[in-house]
């Protein structure tokens, strides 16, 4: 993986990390995750 894919993977996970830290804790339950999942969800390492 070159070094530009790497940057853009990064940008992307930390704009969904932002996304998912914006809503409330009530959506995320809604959506299966809390707080504490959102790390790996926005990295897509969650299990299904």
């Amino acid at each position: 993986m070159n070094i530009l894919t790497r940057a853009r993977s990064w940008m992307k996970s930390r704009q969904t990390a932002q996304q998912l830290a914006n809503l409330s804790n009530e959506t995320l339950a809604d959506i299966g995750l809390t707080r504490f999942d959102i790390h790996n969800a926005a990295r897509g390492r969650m299990a299904r």
